[in-house]
């Protein structure tokens, strides 16, 4: 299959499997790269792997999801695909790295949250800035309290505070830095996934996937229809997006001050 915004290889003797986000400098997940990301996954479902590598081109790993996607006539379709897609990785046959550089915001970092481990390099910048929009990340606010902790996942969900690669390492979100991230991430293949059985491996990442994969079908139902019947239908919302677009600060809603 032919991808217009990923690339999907297969390396070590085809034991690991290599997928690239190939948009840069932005990498930014619209349907289309959701899309292809699904199909890829998919593609890897009947392989004996010891691991799916996620990274991608350039200097940035992700400015996240489309904005203009996240207008209110197209926000239903793209949190339906781009949840779905974190339920698909969810369910990968083997353990899925995350290799991050550059800044990793939005949805791109929801992507990340989904997967089994991070590694990345000095440069990185973990970010779910959302709420400056308007609006908040339905994802990341069901998978981030099971990476770091509900009060450290509030920091970042309520204020849009990015953190560093070295901070990312301190609260457990990242398993690794490493100066050269593509030696670094060869280096962690060698060392602790290319020598295991990749039987043991598919079934391990079934039983230490289980927190993740219950606040993914549990709990991102209810967090979704939260956005879309609630905050969708508040003006913010929408003026949150188009300010953005339209490179413009925000004039937002200001409430009567209820009558005594």
């Amino acid at each position: 299959m032919n991808f217009a915004k990923i690339r999907l290889e297969f390396t070590h003797e085809e034991r690991v499997a290599r997928i690239t986000l190939a948009a840069p400098k932005a990498n930014i997940l619209d349907r289309t790269m959701i899309g292809e990301l699904d199909a890829a996954v998919s593609q890897c479902s009947n392989r004996a792997l010891n691991s799916i590598v996620l990274a991608a081109d350039g200097p940035h790993f992700s400015f996240g999801a489309s904005v203009q996607e996240h207008l209110p006539d197209q926000i239903a379709g793209t949190l339906k695909s781009l949840h779905t897609l974190l339920r698909r990785f969810n369910k990968a046959p083997a353990p899925v790295i995350a290799a991050v550089r550059g800044q990793c915001l939005g949805g791109g970092f929801e992507l990340v949250l989904a997967c089994d481990l991070i590694i990345c390099d000095k440069t990185a910048q973990f970010a779910s800035p959302e709420i400056k929009l308007g609006v908040f990340a339905p994802a990341a606010s069901v998978l981030l309290p099971v990476r770091i902790g509900q009060a450290p996942a509030a920091r970042l969900l309520l204020t849009g505070a990015a953190i560093s690669a070295e901070e990312a390492v301190r609260c457990g979100l990242a398993a690794r830095i490493a100066d050269d991230l593509d030696v670094g991430l060869n280096q962690w293949l060698e060392s602790d996934f290319l020598p295991r059985s990749p039987s043991a491996l598919k079934f391990a990442c079934q039983a230490a996937r289980l927190p993740l994969r219950r606040v993914l079908e549990q709990d991102l139902p209810e967090i979704e229809s939260l956005y879309l019947r609630e905050l969708v239908a508040s003006p913010d919302a929408e003026e949150g997006i188009r300010a953005f677009l339209e490179k413009r600060p925000p004039q937002w809603n200001k409430p009567a001050l209820a009558q005594r």
